[in-house]
């Protein structure tokens, strides 16, 4: 019977559900049928098969030929499916056997002269394949994605030619190299704390968001320095471990971005413009991909300028920001993309850029400016906390500008180890019940609800303040929260100080 089945892997999300490519050939008229829900570009691959089979010196057998993609519910798309297609016809028709194909997986886009091009979003597939324990036949173009996962049983194929003599045993295929090159390598950063001249409020701020996960607001006049504070907080969060970058690696796969190798356990920094759309930063599309949310997981996301993004925008990251996760439903299908990201902003405090004596802008008007900003969204924010200008005689002062990225790193390490130690995540993560034995007694949880009703805050921004004064208290090796610990936490309050002010002005 002239029928061949041979394995793939489809793309849904960051997921690679398994396919298989079923081929048979009957008599008939000569007819090449594609059935299995194939979209447009899958369609396509009939004439890329046929032309890559005639070209690369195959006999493309003269029958009714049928290949079925199964599981026939799932959709298909891309050119991954040209490779295993091929290779089910020439084992359908007896120019390869079909012993070859078993615990085998195949990948890879044709040309029409029988080269095996690069393929985008095959971390997913790998990483499938490592969990299979099945061999893994890549494009050779996509070595750099292989070399990201900790997998030997992957072969590398440039030509259809190769593949085919490699099945027959007539010659081998290159495989990966051990001792790939990201395995020693320590991620560092060009950018130091110590470059940013005064500013220790919100540098110690900085730190405190670095070593909790927390999410931080900058306020301040325009070139006070938020921008050249936010990039800072890269050097001193830690390098991703293997099992965090590989999720990060094939987010960025699926959305057909390669991360290098060196960069591999480098923490991502995404920083959208203002004008970015909704799907642009949460993720979707008719083909839905991951958006700037889930590029940042285990990153930083930075927005500067928040209030000239639209509302809408914003108020779309209030539930990944909890959840950690975001769906996103089509009629085809339900994805799940991870998107537990560190929220940096900054913004100017009017939209003149200054308030006070001497500004420009009306309370009225900074009220409209700052009500783009729903208060769902702000209280998400961990910290809040006001630039200010610098003195004068600060910039021609010659002296120590501070710590190093360096120094400050390692105490942040040193309070995230504290962290996981107690609880198994970091302070911004912990559940309610999680903050009961967080080390508070009931003398200072009855302060800081006093504190809180008087703030009109709400029960979000109790628990969030509880949070921020844990972290306040493991950069001090402290086992327990004190008072002090949860009144600095309370300075960290700037937007609603901010707010507070303009209502008196306007008589509210």
């Amino acid at each position: 019977m002239a029928i061949a089945c041979v394995a793939t892997r489809a793309s849904l999300g960051v997921e690679a559900p398994a396919v298989t490519v079923e081929v048979h050939l009957a008599n008939g008229l000569p007819a090449f049928n594609l059935v299995g829900l194939p979209e447009a570009s899958v369609k396509e691959a009939r004439e890329r098969v046929r032309s890559a089979l005639v070209n690369a010196g195959f006999e493309f057998p003269m029958r009714r030929i049928t290949v079925n993609l199964a599981p026939a519910d799932l959709p298909k798309q891309g050119g991954r499916y040209d490779l295993p297609i091929a290779i089910g016809i020439l084992a359908a028709s007896g120019q390869i056997p079909l012993t070859s194909l078993k615990d085998r997986e195949f990948v890879g886009e044709l040309a029409l002269s029988g080269d095996i091009r690069h393929c985008p979003g095959l971390l997913p597939v790998i990483v499938a394949a490592r969990r299979g324990g099945r061999e893994l036949i890549l494009p050779l173009a996509n070595r750099a994605d292989a070399e990201l996962v900790d997998y030997p049983a992957i072969r590398l194929c440039s030509q259809l030619v190769h593949l085919v003599a490699f099945l027959h045993g007539q010659q081998p295929l290159p495989g990966l190299e051990q001792g790939a090159e990201w395995l020693d390598d320590t991620p560092s950063s060009a950018l130091c704390l110590s470059d940013v001249i005064g500013q220790y409020q919100a540098k110690q701020a900085l730190e405190i968001a670095a070593a909790g996960s927390h999410n931080l607001l900058m306020l301040g006049l325009p070139g006070c320095g938020k921008t050249m504070l936010a990039s800072r907080i890269m050097g001193l969060l830690p390098p991703l471990g293997y099992d965090e970058a590989l999720e990060v690696a094939a987010l960025h796969s699926v959305a057909g971005l390669n991360i290098k190798p060196s960069e591999f356990h480098r923490r991502p920094f995404r920083s959208p413009h203002h004008t970015c759309s909704a799907i642009s930063l949460v993720g979707g599309g008719s083909v839905p991909k991951p958006g700037e949310i889930s590029l940042a997981h285990r990153g930083v996301l930075f927005l500067d300028e928040l209030a000239e993004f639209p509302r809408k925008v914003l108020d779309c990251l209030r539930e990944p920001m909890e959840t950690g996760e975001v769906v996103i439903s089509r009629a085809a299908a339900k994805l799940t993309f991870l998107s537990r990201f560190q929220l940096v902003a900054a913004m100017n405090p009017s939209p003149c850029g200054s308030m006070g004596p001497g500004s420009r802008s009306s309370p009225d008007q900074i009220n409209r400016y700052l009500g783009r900003l729903s208060g769902p969204f702000l209280d998400r924010f961990d910290l809040s906390i006001e630039v200010p200008p610098l003195p004068p005689g600060t910039l021609t002062q010659e002296g120590n500008s501070g710590e190093t990225s360096q120094s400050v790193a390692q105490r942040v390490h040193r309070a995230r180890e504290r962290q996981l130690a107690r609880a198994g995540v970091l302070n911004a993560e912990l559940s309610g019940k999680a903050l009961k034995n967080a080390g508070f007694n009931s003398t200072d949880l009855s302060f800081l609800e006093q504190s809180v009703n008087r703030l009109g805050l709400s029960v979000r921004s109790f628990h969030r303040l509880q949070r921020v004064a844990r972290t306040i208290a493991d950069l001090e090796n402290s086992n327990t929260v004190e008072r002090r610990h949860i009144a600095q936490a309370l300075g960290y309050r700037a937007m609603d100080r901010l707010l507070a002010n303009l209502g008196q002005q306007l008589g509210r």
